[in-house]
């Protein structure tokens, strides 16, 4: 005799032993059946059955106990410190040169990118560089992601230039009698304000990593993401047509800045430096022309064109053969230090006014690092770490706040290409910075005379992928009108109210969504799909048919306080019965009845005492004896009471529906399908009493149905069994309930539901 487990699963499977010969392949859903035999479950028999255990003991915080051995001490210094991990097991024959050709290409790409990204923050370009290195080398030594490619960043460094110039803009520096900007001032302070900022930045991921706080970017959804980066790509192009042009608009910060900014270029435009904008036509018609190159030649090209590069190398060349600046009036970098800048800690003063900024670029930051972290991982086969990823990117942007860098995150056209090229670990990134060194001690000064203009066009050809994001309103429109919703506020918002305050209400707005889609569900009666015990909803599923005298209501969401009002209006509607409007009719006709009764017997009472003083006259004159009873009894029947119930003011319970001349319902059994609960609130347990206590007011029996077993125990810790409840109103499912409710009413109908074969 083999184990309960076995013997069951061999009698459900009995009937299936001549289809067992196929293949499970030719088995369409027609060609399966089974049988079950089994009793009605309700709670209550169904934790006598499964032997269900106590409920877990509320929640009691026990503080950690410290222990510490060489053990303990090495597996922290390894969750923090993953290079110790990783390191020692290095197949360096396998992957040492494709992450030294990956690391190569990266530090090509992230030169350039380097030195534009610095104009976007609002910064001088050799401070791109700097953030190239010194934030990279470390997440080589703290990150988990193989792949990605740390360093400058198109939207935060957009972010970064919105609050340099907000609180640092050039008409601060204006020279006195004159028109002129003291530019080396205004940047020194610039850089002071980007430096605080990014350790701002870095004390906030580290902090939410070590509380473990890495779920808060599954606040960001996809559509919020996309939205939020396209509308920064505006921002992003908006803020190059200065040097596109070549001209010297206002700075403006704060709500509708951008809207200000770009009205300010056209109005400037006829003032636009020719030659500039001639520089930066011919570079963005060659940078897309070497790039659908690498496109469409990309398999049969030993290594990609590095289109970026090239321009940079030529651009400076001609720039400074022919003069552009001195003959043309044509903008350039100007003097790029060779060397290392000593570490300063920031200003601390600036801190108080960067506290909400750097929040922002904190969470924007790890939620696009983790995003391609997370893609990279799923398609290589190895796991990211949320919480390492924010303690990695934090110590990159709290250490490079001492050395003058701006915050940092992740590309995604460079980890492409780190991948792309064969990178395999982080060794990658940290050649990649080593590159970028030995540009900033050595070739950095040889760029002295690239144009700004060149800078600006590869920025904007390298947002040609984000403004691909436009496509998302088509898909979206298609799939989910919500969700597209949420893309077009995160946009909107964003682009008018800047990168700050835009984040902040689409975040707001993703969180209200959610609670309007809880609070606007789906509401449907379910009907029995013919010879199974599926229940679906009538109106979408033609053969799905009502149970006679049984009404079974289902909700798509969970019910809690935000909806409960909701959930009892559908109710109401669904099953075309008014009960709080026939409750109140009930109660105002046995009102009625208590008062008319009191009434009466006042009047039977004035009546005894008038009876008793004519017999005692009558007596006398007479000698009759009159029976009081009797006449009390001739007097009632007479006013027709003896065929009404007895009534009285505790005992209005004995009334019925039938006996007070009130519709009945046109269902005895009303069956609540809880199957969508995830969660039990005060309110949730105070509406399902209610339903049930207003039901078994007007005659209608209210059973629940499909509850998890999780629900369990918080709705025996709500108090929500009693003696009107109990976990016989509790069915496994739905089919349980209606089968018992029907076995109770005696109806017919029992027949056809209680044997159930599919």
């Amino acid at each position: 005799m083999g184990p309960p487990g076995s013997r069951d699963t061999q009698a459900l499977l009995a009937s299936q032993e001549p289809s067992m010969e196929k293949s499970e392949m030719e088995l369409g859903p027609q060609q399966c059946d089974y049988h079950v035999d089994r009793q009605i479950l309700n709670e209550q028999a169904l934790e006598e059955t499964g032997q269900r255990s106590r409920s877990a003991k509320p929640f009691r915080f026990t503080p950690p106990r410290l222990e510490c051995s060489k053990a303990i001490a090495w597996a922290t210094l390894q969750r923090f410190l993953p290079i110790l991990t990783w390191l020692p097991h290095y197949p360096a024959r396998e992957w040492l040169l494709g992450d030294l050709l990956s690391g190569l290409s990266v530090g090509i790409v992230q030169l350039p990118q380097g030195l534009a990204y610095a104009l976007l923050a609002g910064l001088p370009p050799v401070f791109g560089l700097y953030s190239s290195f010194y934030p990279v080398f470390v997440y080589f030594l703290f990150g988990t992601s193989r792949h990605i490619s740390v360093g400058t960043f198109a939207v935060l460094s957009v972010m970064v230039g919105s609050v340099t110039e907000a609180l640092v803009p050039s008409d601060s520096f204006m020279g006195p009698g004159n028109s002129s900007v003291n530019v080396s001032a205004r940047d020194a302070a610039r850089v002071e304000v980007a430096s605080a900022l990014s350790l701002l930045v870095g004390v906030f991921q580290i902090g939410l990593g070590l509380i473990h706080f890495g779920f808060v970017v599954t606040y960001l959804s996809e559509p919020l993401v996309r939205g939020y980066t396209t509308a920064a790509s505006v921002q992003v192009l908006v803020s190059q047509l200065k040097h596109v042009f070549g001209l010297e608009p206002e700075d403006y910060s704060g709500p509708l800045s951008l809207i200000y900014i770009l009205l300010d270029i056209l109005w400037k435009l006829p003032k636009s430096n020719v030659s500039t904008v001639i520089v930066a036509l011919v570079a963005s018609v060659l940078l897309l022309a070497m790039k659908m190159i690498n496109q469409k030649l990309g398999k049969k090209l030993p290594v990609p064109l590095p289109a970026e590069l090239i321009m940079l190398i030529g651009a400076t060349a001609i720039s400074f053969g022919v003069g552009l600046n001195h003959k043309f009036g044509v903008g350039i970098v100007g003097d790029i230090p060779a060397g290392l800048i000593l570490p300063r800690m920031p200003d601390h003063h600036l801190f108080k006014n960067l506290v909400g900024n750097a929040f922002a670029m904190a969470v924007v930051g790890f939620a696009i690092a983790i995003s391609l972290g997370k893609i990279f991982g799923m398609k290589h086969g190895y796991e990211v770490d949320n919480n390492q990823e924010l303690i990695a990117l934090g110590l990159s942007n709290f250490i490079g706040g001492f050395f003058h860098c701006f915050p940092i995150s992740s590309s995604m056209s460079r980890s492409l290409v780190q991948e792309g090229a064969g990178g395999n670990t982080q060794i990658a990134g940290a050649i990649s910075s080593l590159l970028i060194l030995i540009v900033i001690v050595k070739v950095g000064v040889l760029f002295n005379h690239l144009p700004k203009a060149i800078l600006a066009a590869i920025v904007i050809i390298n947002l040609k992928g984000m403004f691909v994001q436009f496509s998302d309103i088509k898909s979206l429109w298609k799939s989910n009108r919500v969700d597209l919703l949420i893309w077009l506020v995160t946009f909107v918002a964003t682009v008018l109210l800047n990168l700050d305050i835009g984040l902040a209400v689409a975040i707001g707005f993703a969180l209200i969504s959610v609670i309007f889609r809880t609070q606007l569900p789906h509401y449907s009666i379910l009907g029995q799909v013919p010879d199974t015990d599926i229940y679906r909803d009538v109106t979408e599923y033609k053969e799905a048919k009502e149970v006679p005298g049984v009404k079974i209501f289902s909700c798509s969401a969970t019910l809690y306080f935000a909806n409960a009002e909701f959930y009892r209006q559908a109710l109401k509607e669904k099953i075309g019965l008014d009960v709080d409007y026939l409750i109140s009719k009930k109660k105002k006709l046995i009102k009625k009845q208590i008062w008319n009764a009191k009434k009466l017997q006042k009047g039977k009472k004035q009546k005894k005492n008038d009876i008793q003083k004519v017999s005692l006259d009558s007596s006398r004159s007479t000698g009759m004896n009159i029976k009081i009873d009797e006449m009390e009894t001739g007097n009632a029947m007479e006013d027709g009471v003896a065929n009404k119930p007895s009534v009285s003011e505790k005992g209005s319970s004995t009334f019925t529906l039938e006996t007070l001349g009130l519709p009945q319902p046109n269902f005895h059994t009303l069956i609540l399908d809880l199957g969508t609960l995830n969660f039990v609130d005060t309110v949730c347990i105070k509406t399902l009493k209610n339903i049930i206590r207003d039901f078994q007011e007007v005659e209608v029996k209210v059973y629940l149905a499909g509850c998890h077993g999780t629900m369990i125990a918080q709705f025996e810790s709500g108090n929500f069994f009693g003696d009107s409840i109990t976990k016989g109103h509790l069915f496994v499912s739905i089919h349980d309930a209606v089968t018992f409710a029907l076995k109770q009413s005696g109806s017919r109908v029992v027949k056809t539901v209680v044997a159930t074969r599919m």
